[in-house]
């Protein structure tokens, strides 16, 4: 047991892509709870060439976008990681620099706003949601951009998305993000994507299955930042016919929590994704009162 852990406390299961979901557990730990990795999306760089010449192509032209909205982290981390590759002909940090007084870089939360600061972005150029807004997605994001009050005109601006897509096609059933795509060009802008990693379904051992097995009726909490991650947890071996209705989780949007009640989850508590928040629904459930 880790210092400052509570035995009585229901062990949570992180199912965020691996080095996140470290830092949850981490994060978890350090706040008393028995909290464990189990990754349920797997992030991986793309490995095409046509998908390589896609980003050299975008960042030879960054300076005909007016906006850059990165989907999260991890399109951060690999859009300008990349840049390593195609050092001698374009370099990372003096084009931002020189972009930096025309483009805006666009996050839907402080995660994704971090990162941004952390590969050189300067924060009064990143656009995303308050930290007391309701939700960090795609609403959110707008509410700041192109609400009625502090948003901008967009008629005739060019917008980059960068994202990731799953078993080499890019996502389709994304409905904040395709939304967010339509008010852009509802607002008379044209939007661009680019695919930057790869989601993909891990294999679990046999370790993992069994762990899973048991966390259906253990007690045991599942925190879910993604409906990809529901749908990647039924669609692994082993756990086919398995009963979820003694099953808790935490879901951290309206749409992920659907997709776990779907499945079959008798007690499903939505969350900010903020991990106050989350810890303050591990205390309620914790208490017998989600």
């Amino acid at each position: 047991m880790f210092e400052g852990e509570d035995a009585k406390a229901p062990r949570v299961l992180v199912t965020r892509p691996a080095l996140d979901a470290q830092h949850w557990v981490q994060s978890l730990q350090q706040n008393g709870f028995l909290a464990e990795a189990l990754p349920l999306i797997e992030i991986a760089p793309l490995t095409r060439a046509a998908d390589a010449e896609a980003l050299e192509q975008v960042w030879h032209t960054l300076d005909r976008y007016s906006a850059l909205m990165f989907v999260s982290s991890h399109a951060v981390s690999h859009f300008f990681l990349s840049k390593e590759a195609l050092a001698q002909s374009i370099r990372a940090r003096p084009a931002i620099k020189d972009i930096a007084n025309t483009v805006r870089f666009l996050a839907p939360g402080p995660g994704t706003a971090a990162a941004l600061r952390a590969v050189g972005v300067p924060q009064g150029q990143i656009d995303a949601p308050p930290l007391d807004a309701a939700q960090f997605d795609s609403d959110a994001l707008w509410q700041v951009i192109g609400g009625q009050e502090g948003g901008r005109d967009w008629a005739g601006r060019r917008v980059l998305i960068v994202r990731g897509q799953v078993g080499g096609a890019a996502r389709t059933d994304l409905p904040g993000r395709d939304w967010l795509a339509r008010q852009w060009i509802a607002a008379g802008a044209t939007v661009d994507f680019l695919s930057v990693y790869e989601r993909r379904t891990p294999q679990w051992s046999p370790a993992q299955i069994s762990r899973a097995q048991n966390a259906a009726a253990d007690g045991s909490v599942w925190l879910f930042s993604s409906s990809e991650a529901v749908a990647n947890l039924l669609a692994q071996a082993g756990l086919a016919g398995v009963d979820w209705h003694q099953s808790r989780a935490i879901a951290t949007h309206p749409r992920i929590a659907q997709a776990a009640r779907a499945a079959g989850w008798g007690v499903v508590v939505e969350s900010r994704p903020a991990l106050d928040d989350i810890v303050m629904c591990l205390r309620s459930i914790e208490s017998g009162h989600p």
